[in-house]
């Protein structure tokens, strides 16, 4: 049998089941459950290999509110496989490891956010993706790292905001829009450790490299970024430049799908700072908790599920809806945009 175990360590596996092909028996476990594989940039490749949609948070929850299949295998983190539930209720929806979670969304714990939205009844909550379920039932309105720009300026300029979880998404986005807005302390722990001193010897190195960065980054980084965006539009970038060099500030998993689509391209990540020592790959511990053998005994056992109440799925729909809808009067981006 399979057991969860502490954090970062792995379901306990039998020594018989180290023979077990697991590439192999997920896709029979797929095709004979009538499952659908959904993974993030930020998983593994191997991971990534297996997928049968590749893609942001926000684009795979759409995927699998539009999938015909009866089960959804999402491989990232919690509040994405919560938003696929929220998304399409009637779906199993299956996490290979519950623990499999993310800093921003412990950075803003519901009840505490509850308290501080209820200090400031006069502002429009505007909210990242990136924040449980629970707290997605306490804003207005729910974005994307892509779509954020576009709906902050679809509200009225006498309208107060609150913009939760991300600082530094905050901070970037008021930069961008000239919106003053009462930022919630949250942040990413990738995305805030990247070394400065480590980009600016990559910069040395690399004299020909393109720096692009994550709005999540600290604003330092980012004044060395020759673009900034999403997940998808970092990626869409390199594509466009075949046969270029890059600096990438976010989770190096992204670099797979950065490799597979700019031809010829060079890729270089940035090391993180951890109390003096370097932390090269600068890996987000919460996404790499996935593994292939978690996703076969996941599909095996038709656990860890994501179960949501039918008033939370209700209320955390709410925002996610108005995001969909203003992202529409934005000009309707498409999934793979967002």
């Amino acid at each position: 049998m399979y057991s969860l175990e502490t954090k970062n360590q792995s379901r306990t596996i039998p020594q018989s089941a180290a023979r077990i092909d697991h590439e192999a028996e997920i896709n029979r476990l797929r095709r004979e459950m009538n499952a659908v594989i959904l993974a993030h940039y930020y998983q593994e490749d191997e991971i990534q290999d297996i997928a049968d949609h590749v893609g942001d948070s926000l684009d795979l929850a759409r995927r699998a509110a539009e999938t015909k299949a009866d089960v959804i295998v999402f491989c990232g983190v919690k509040f994405m496989a919560e938003g696929a539930k929220i998304l399409n209720p009637e779906k199993l929806v299956l996490l290979p490891d519950l623990k499999a979670g993310c800093s921003l969304e412990e950075s803003c714990p519901p009840e505490a956010f509850s308290a501080f939205t209820a200090r400031h009844p006069d502002h429009v909550v505007v909210t990242y993706i990136n924040c449980s379920a629970e707290v997605k039932a306490l804003s207005d309105i729910i974005v994307t790292s892509t779509n954020a720009e576009a709906i902050l300026r679809q509200i009225p300029e006498d309208e107060k905001i609150i913009f939760a979880p991300d600082k530094y998404l905050g901070a970037y986005l008021m930069k961008k829009t000239g919106r003053d807005m009462l930022l919630w302390q949250g942040t990413c722990i990738v995305h805030e450790r990247f070394s400065e001193q480590a980009l600016i010897t990559l910069k040395t190195r690399h004299p020909q490299a393109a720096v692009i960065a994550h709005p999540e980054c600290p604003p330092a980084l980012l004044s060395h970024a020759a673009h900034i965006g999403s997940t998808s539009s970092l990626i869409k970038y390199t594509e466009q430049r075949p046969g270029s060099e890059f600096i990438v500030l976010t989770e190096p998993g992204i670099l797979h799908q950065m490799k597979k689509r700019s031809a010829g391209s060079t890729f270089h990540d940035v090391p993180g700072i951890s109390g003096g020592a370097c932390v090269s790959c600068n890996a987000c511990p919460y996404m790499k908790l996935n593994t292939l053998e978690k996703i076969y005994a996941c599909m095996k056992d038709r656990a860890p599920a994501i179960e949501l109440s039918p008033e939370l799925i209700a209320a955390a729909r709410k925002p996610l809806d108005r995001m969909l809808e203003m992202s529409r009067g934005a000009g309707s981006p498409s999934p793979a945009e967002l």
